[in-house]
């Protein structure tokens, strides 16, 4: 008798919810936390100097995806916007399809010492490469 009481009084819990529920701490990975921190260089208002070309990086997660915009001086969104790192560099790519663009393409890296972002733009319409740099707008 005893047993099936404890059987029935430990189901009756069961189904009520009343146990406590055991405390689980959410502890992120290393590499995500250096993902966030190493990122948080990112965000910002970034211009090439060439001609005033805009890329407006408004946060960056912790699997590299960009929440970032293009300005060329209109707003243009990104087809694709990924930051990754390469080794010891963080090594950015951006994808433009609006606007004529057709698959226009920068694959940057950031240089922290300088603060800037620098690589190549690819031009997809005149299939033509060229060597940028984009510096912080304070």
């Amino acid at each position: 008798m005893k047993t099936a009481t404890a059987l029935y009084l430990s189901l009756a819990a069961l189904v009520s919810g009343t146990f406590p529920a055991a405390a689980v701490a959410q502890v992120a990975p290393k590499a995500q936390i250096q993902s966030e921190s190493a990122f948080g260089a990112l965000p910002g208002r970034w211009v090439r100097p060439d001609g005033g070309y805009v890329i407006n990086i408004k946060s960056v997660d912790a699997g590299g995806k960009l929440d970032a915009a293009y300005a060329n001086p209109n707003p243009l969104p990104f087809a694709r916007a990924e930051a990754a790192w390469d080794g010891k560099a963080i090594k950015l790519f951006f994808e433009i399809r609006a606007g004529g663009y057709n698959g226009s393409t920068y694959t940057l890296a950031y240089d922290p010492a300088a603060d800037v972002l620098k690589g190549v733009y690819y031009q997809a319409v005149a299939q033509q490469k060229f060597d940028v740099f984009f510096t912080r707008a304070k």
